[in-house]
């Protein structure tokens, strides 16, 4: 026995004339770049009224905490890797460092998927330029083209607030770039939920003359008081150096084990308990909890 289904108004996006009326409107007030065959719109009687009204739905929650500096001997990028959506941790292992070449890094911050495939994006263009040009694409040059493209889709949902890091024939470089199309120039940025926190503690140790090892410990320490502090940061710290040869990763390390390394448990001192061992100490205090229940 056989059964034929017509889905066809599964395909039908037609209903009445009313809503091929308001679709045609919104077809007219949709950019030349974008093919209307290949665009269909929702049948509203309001587009503009509908589109502020879905955004709310699609609208990434996201958290984290990233920051870059440049001192005496080079560049350090730290990083956390927890991604959240919304109120719920969805992940505790995102690489939130893109390694664009050898001498570039970029940060993540914002909306995971943007932010990995722009960059991305962003390292095509370097490559084609060292092939077209015989040589290096510069950081300035490099945020530049990250800044173009980001502000080419200003206005369309894009969530990113990156840092570009390297090192090119003028040295090290930091650039920060959103998706508004915003470029800075700078030798100090955070980025993300828990920036607020992470600048209290790098602002506090900065110094131009730190060593690779002090700035690194710096990087790291700020990175654990943010995600301690900042529910929406957390997992690892990454730490990265970048220097004259080239980017290298220093360090990676749990922040739950970070805790115990900044904030040592203390061992319970027997003579604090009046002299008595631990089964004493546990018998005393379960005949106090029930001598208060009487």
């Amino acid at each position: 026995m056989s059964v034929n289904l017509d889905l066809s108004f599964l395909h039908d996006t037609e209903r009445g004339a009313a809503s091929t009326k308001y679709r045609d409107e919104a077809l007219q007030g949709v950019s030349n770049s974008v093919h209307a065959s290949n665009f269909t719109a929702p049948a509203v009687e309001d587009f503009d009224a509908f589109q502020r009204e879905v955004i709310n739905y699609v609208k990434p929650a996201h958290g984290t905490t990233t920051l870059g500096f440049i001192f005496e001997h080079g560049i350090v990028i730290a990083v956390d890797s927890r991604a959240s959506q919304g109120p719920y941790i969805s992940s505790q292992t995102v690489k939130k460092v893109i390694e664009i070449n050898p001498f570039l890094l970029g940060t993540m911050a914002g909306g995971a998927a943007d932010c990995q495939f722009w960059q991305r994006n962003l390292g095509i263009q370097c490559r084609l330029h060292e092939l077209e040009n015989g040589k290096r694409i510069t950081v300035r040059a490099a945020s530049k083209l990250l800044a173009n493209t980001l502000y080419s889709y200003k206005g369309r949902g894009l969530s990113m607030g990156t840092m570009i890091a390297g090192w090119d024939l003028n040295g090290p470089g930091l650039y920060y770039v959103d998706s508004e199309g915003t470029r800075l120039k700078g030798q100090r940025f955070s980025v993300g939920s828990g920036s607020l926190f992470a600048y209290g503690v790098l602002d506090q140790g900065y110094r131009w003359d730190l060593s690779v090892k002090e700035a690194c410990e710096l990087g790291r320490r700020a990175i654990y008081h943010a995600t301690f502090r900042d529910a929406f940061s957390g997992g690892t710290v990454s730490v990265y150096h970048v220097g004259k040869n080239g980017w290298t990763k220093v360090t990676g390390d749990d922040v739950g084990e970070l805790h115990f390394h900044y904030y040592p448990s203390e061992k319970i001192d027997e003579d604090s308990l009046g002299g008595l061992g631990k089964k004493e100490a546990e018998e005393r205090a379960a005949a106090e909890a029930t001598a208060m229940e009487t």
